[in-house]
């Protein structure tokens, strides 16, 4: 079971770049539930996506699988609505810590869907023969200048008419837009029972590491790799996922 995130309650005396270390680890869910409006709905509903659009004989990317909640989603559904299908999930991280932790839950879920976990950097790994890759919360934390790379990489390897899932906080042109939705963000994780030094604390660790662009940006980037139908699905403050098929 998960702990409670505290990992910023008490003052530090110098902020680290933020680490999906085995701290986070500890607490992740606590911490991504009460961080991001919607996390359980787009968790959710990218389950409800891959029964969609996967195909047999492909393969459906987890790529920054974290503790593999888009894992266990997508696993879910393949098999509760069509059965034990011939597709294969392939769930990446680059966190050692996360992935050992995942391999743990992945082995106490009951359903049946072939998972392959892997330790590597996303920008790194081969896709061969994908009808949905999902990048949850991902993307956001590659470099920028590797980000058209990957996803041109992704669209180059998908079956027509696949799917991928691209979930992130976004920034806003509008001045008053971005500071009113971060406004709005933080009120929404105070009301989750963080103060404002946790707060404080976590943004200065996200600083430099977590790097949000405008959808306009993701849309059209998403364009240029190859998807040619691209919208928003899902929207709460600065948080939004949207879905590109190719």
């Amino acid at each position: 079971m998960s702990e409670k995130d505290n990992i910023y309650a008490a003052p530090h005396a110098t902020i680290a770049g933020f680490t999906f270390d085995e701290n986070v680890v500890r607490v992740f869910p606590d911490m991504i539930q009460r961080s991001v409006p919607g996390y359980g709905t787009i968790i959710a509903m990218t389950g409800v996506l891959a029964e969609r659009y996967a195909l047999p004989h492909t393969q459906c990317y987890d790529l920054g699988c974290s503790l593999g909640a888009s894992t266990l989603s997508m696993r879910h559904y393949l098999e509760e609505r069509f059965g034990e299908r011939d597709c294969r999930i392939v769930a990446v991280d680059n966190s050692p810590a996360m992935i050992e932790r995942c391999r743990e839950l992945i082995a106490r879920d009951a359903h049946r869907t072939p998972v392959e976990l892997r330790l590597g950097d996303i920008c790194d790994i081969d896709i061969v023969d994908a009808s949905v890759a999902v990048l949850n919360f991902t993307l956001q934390f590659v470099p920028l200048a590797q980000r058209e790379t990957l996803l041109t990489r992704i669209g180059a390897n998908m079956r027509p008419g696949g799917v991928l899932v691209l979930s992130e906080k976004i920034r806003f042109e509008d001045e008053h837009l971005q500071q009113l939705n971060t406004d709005l963000h933080h009120t929404f994780k105070r009301a989750n029972g963080y103060s404002d030094l946790e707060i404080s604390q976590k943004r200065s660790a996200l600083d430099n590491v977590l790097l949000p662009e405008t959808i306009a940006t993701h849309t059209e980037r998403l364009r240029r790799a190859g998807f040619t139908s691209v919208d928003v699905w899902f929207q709460c403050f600065n948080f939004a996922s949207l879905v590109a098929i190719r």
